[in-house]
């Protein structure tokens, strides 16, 4: 079993290589290992749609090297036809014998027919190890095809007594440096990055990925949620260089909706929820239809406990400063909070890792969607 966790570890390190470039599809990595034990051909799916896949990428490289070979893949191959042939047909042609999978592909095409197509030709399959960490790489993917609906990370930095701002309600740097730089990669991730008018109107965000090494690939949608249509069509987000879509209501004026889109932007006017504000839901069915898989929800305490409350936060990352800040104000969430302590809402820690000075939470919220 040793054997098949470096393997494996190593297919999933190939696979983030399309970290940030690959949506809507997943990320995907593989070697092939001959009998001797040697790794004869490594690939990964490096985007855009039509690229070759990681199996067909390591299979190239290892030539007459595959057959009696074992495959190490971090996601079921194709058995369809899309923009590209199935993967299981070079598999069989190529002579490899044993194939160990990370994953299943929920993919209602592929949905486990990969794996049987493979059995059926004599190879054999083996569920390898790290299968969490081979569904986490691709949670949005996997979320997206199975109910059309993103997968909603909700990013904060607070300081060591939950607070995003000084009493002065001042922001600008409670974490530090490597923690925002670690923060960028998230960014990257994302198909989309949601703030609320208020978070607009304040900081003028700019909403960008700045790492360059992800500059080669597709910017995140930048999305502001402006029910009342409070926000001008001026700053960082209406500059034309990214795309910028603008969520807001029927109860927002006609000329301000004009405005946003003379200045670039994209104006979609969704249902209200019950407070008259724009539904989250609304917008989040919005965006799956768009093939936004991965939305970062970077709003201020209003939006943020929002998301919450209305259930629609998968994951918490929380960047943590070491600082006291005090005040009664300035929490992550803003509005109604979950009363009694019995009825809080429940997270399970998936990592906590030093970034420079500061502390990185991941945490999965429970609930059944």
């Amino acid at each position: 079993m040793e054997r098949h966790e470096v393997h494996m570890r190593r297919a999933l390190d190939l696979a983030e290589r399309g970290w940030g470039r690959v949506s809507p599809n997943p990320m995907v990595g593989a070697l092939l290992v001959s009998p001797d034990g040697d790794v004869v051909g490594e690939g990964w799916y490096e985007g855009p749609r039509g690229r070759p896949h990681a199996e067909i990428r390591a299979l190239a490289e290892a030539g007459e090297r595959a057959r009696g070979a074992t495959l190490y893949c971090t996601l079921e191959p194709c058995d369809h036809r899309g923009a590209t042939p199935p993967c299981t047909d070079a598999i069989i042609a190529a002579g490899v014998t044993h194939a160990v999978i990370g994953a299943l592909d929920p993919n209602p095409v592929v949905d486990g027919r990969g794996v049987a197509r493979l059995r059926a030709a004599g190879i054999a399959v083996t569920m390898g190890p790290f299968g969490d960490r081979a569904h986490r790489l691709n949670a949005a993917f996997e979320r997206h095809v199975t109910t059309e609906r993103p997968f909603v990370v909700l990013k904060s930095a607070t300081s060591l007594d939950g607070k995003t701002k000084a009493a002065d309600a001042t922001s600008q740097w409670i974490t530090s440096e490597e923690a925002r730089a670690d923060a960028q990669r998230l960014r990257a991730w994302a198909d989309a990055i949601v703030v609320g008018s208020r978070t607009v109107a304040q900081d003028d965000p700019a909403l960008t990925v700045r790492d360059p090494r992800f500059a080669a690939a597709r910017p995140p949608l930048r999305v502001v949620v402006d029910g009342r249509g409070r926000l001008e069509a001026t700053g960082n987000l209406f500059d034309g260089t990214v795309p910028t879509l603008v969520a807001t209501t029927g109860g927002a004026p006609k000329a301000r909706r004009l405005a946003w889109e003379r200045s670039g932007a994209e104006a979609v006017v969704l249902d209200e929820d019950e407070d008259g504000h724009v539904s989250l839901e609304a917008l989040l069915a919005h965006l799956g239809k768009r093939d936004v898989q991965g939305v970062v929800v970077e709003g201020g305490a209003t939006l943020s406990g929002s998301f919450l409350r209305a259930g629609l936060v998968d994951r918490v990352v929380l960047y943590v400063a070491p600082k006291l800040l005090g005040g009664p104000d300035h929490g992550v969430l803003a509005g109604p909070g979950f009363a009694p302590v019995g009825a809080a809402l429940r997270l399970e820690f998936e990592t906590v890792e030093r970034i420079g000075p500061d502390l990185k939470v991941e945490a999965r919220v429970h609930r059944h969607r």
